[in-house]
């Protein structure tokens, strides 16, 4: 820790047999590019939460979906702006876990990169459900336990190679969805431009947004629940932050990673929701099946529909896969703090920590358990994404509490910021209410309910886990020199 430390505030370091230690290690390689940033910014962005989860949103919330999604992207902003500043005012950080531990202790890193790790595991579960599902729909009588077990297996063969094929990968990945969300938005213009009339006698405008019961046809109730699943669509969009080790040119391109996100959510979401309760009035559309196919389906463009199974599918593939890169590369940064066993901490001669991979693959397995244990499909999607949302909603939450951290030790870091957060005085508590609102929201109904029994058994065990490995002397020495950065950089901000 004490390399990042001193890099952050110029201090001496007080451990040079740390910084000889990392500096002997090979480092993961920087090989993502612009474009490869770029677009695992956008599939960060548009996951399986939106294609999937957008029906029962909108039947949960009705028309005002479309505020729900904006109110959740706006916060997120923040965010992000919040780790992209802490992130470029010092290029060793890795990722969120690592600052978090610098700014707040040990402890953070810890917590944070278990619970990201997890959050990501059941995140891969419910991909493996949704995938497993649509597998069903395109073939059907197919075994579930075919996709269930295979899944896992191409992505260890993706994710293997190199950082870079997995940067490919993945902008494939992420462009199949930018394009099927483009063709649904136009194919929805032209059917709202020829006043499209559905079996059910339902003509396609831009009125069926609001001409049945309004923006809030289930009053505020309904507007509550709808935040429930909608969370879940935009776990992943802090992606980029644990790629910030393998990204070339960092101080441009996560910057214009996430600069770019309002006009993402504008455009991929609150515009395909807009398209899609203009033309199939919002009563009509099935909880528990994806809007999008709905929609394709409705207009009579049955090859379209089967293409929009197929970009669900890849949806879910694309979420598996950057969970796996992800969980990777947090157990591996866990294992260089002593967070983790030390042969997660080895990479390959790819530069790929190919151990961490193989022990986050292995959970993904439990997307087998669920899919034959569940009452039904869209039940266990539901079970796990809420546990998911709780998960991702601590990690920001880490997010925004070391950004806090930050402005009030190293004021002049913040200061010379080339990439400030707005509102940085304000905007890090607001961020923070909502997502107790949040928490509050999922405790609303039953389906989302059990997420708050669940995570706070999994803190529990976390915490039982930090009992026993802060003990280690490889940890007492790094809480005892944390303590002793804290109080020079308080010293120094009084004199």
């Amino acid at each position: 820790m004490s390399e990042r430390t001193t890099a952050a505030s110029g201090a001496t370091s007080t451990a040079p047999a740390a910084q000889n230690r990392h500096s002997e290690e090979p480092h993961l390689a920087r090989s993502l590019s612009r474009r490869h940033i770029q677009m695992l910014a956008i599939g960060g962005t548009i996951g399986t939460g939106l294609f999937m989860g957008a029906g029962k949103t909108i039947s949960l919330a009705g028309p005002s979906v479309i505020f729900v999604y904006m109110i959740i992207g706006f916060m997120l902003f923040f965010v992000m702006r919040a780790m992209g500043e802490i992130l470029l005012s010092n290029l060793n950080y890795k990722s969120f876990s690592d600052f978090a531990g610098d700014l707040l202790g040990p402890w953070a890193s810890f917590f944070t990169g278990w619970s990201y790790w997890a959050f990501w595991v059941v995140t891969g579960v419910a991909d493996i459900v949704a995938i497993s599902g649509y597998v069903n729909v395109l073939a059907p009588g197919t075994p579930l336990w075919i996709p269930a077990l295979l899944t896992p297996v191409v992505l260890i063969l993706l994710n293997l190679p190199s950082v870079k094929a997995f940067g490919e990968t993945e902008f494939w990945f992420a462009l199949v969805k930018v394009v099927a969300i483009l063709a649904l938005i136009v194919t929805g213009i032209v059917m709202i431009a020829t006043h499209f009339t559905s079996p059910s006698g339902a003509v396609a405008s831009l009125e069926n947004i609001w001409n049945d019961g309004g923006m809030f046809p289930h009053g505020v109730a309904g507007f509550v629940l709808g935040f429930q699943i909608a969370i879940f669509a935009f776990a992943g969009i802090e992606l980029v932050g644990t790629a910030a080790a393998e990204t070339k040119d960092p101080e441009e391109n996560l910057p214009r990673a996430i600069n770019t996100i309002p006009v993402r959510l504008l455009l991929f979401y609150v515009g395909a929701l807009v398209i899609i309760m203009a033309v199939n009035p919002w009563r009509t559309i099935d909880p528990g099946s994806s809007p999008f196919i709905g929609m394709f389906t409705l207009a009579g463009l049955g090859i379209a529909a089967i293409v929009i199974n197929l970009v669900v599918l890849t949806s879910a593939a694309s979420s598996a896969n950057s969970g796996i890169y992800s969980t990777s590369r947090m157990v591996y940064g866990l294992a260089q703090d002593g967070n983790a066993p030390k042969s997660f901490g080895k990479l390959s001669r790819h530069m790929v920590p190919r151990n961490a991979l193989l022990f986050s693959c292995i959970f993904l397995l439990a997307g087998l358990v669920l899919l034959y244990t569940g009452d039904s499909f869209m039940g266990a999607f539901t079970l796990v994404t809420s546990v998911a949302s709780v998960l991702t909603m601590f990690v920001w939450s880490i997010i925004m509490v070391s950004y806090i951290a930050f402005r009030r030790r190293r004021p002049q870091l913040h200061a010379a910021s080339k990439y400030k957060m707005p509102g940085a005085r304000v905007m890090p508590c607001v961020v923070l209410g909502f997502f107790g609102f949040m928490l509050w929201a999922l405790g609303r109904a039953e389906d989302t309910r059990l997420a708050l029994i669940v995570a706070p058994l999994w803190f529990l065990g976390l915490g039982a886990a930090w009992y026993v490995n802060r003990k280690a002397p490889l940890q007492q020495a790094r809480i005892e020199e944390w303590k002793a950065e804290a109080r020079a950089e308080k010293a120094a901000l009084v004199r």
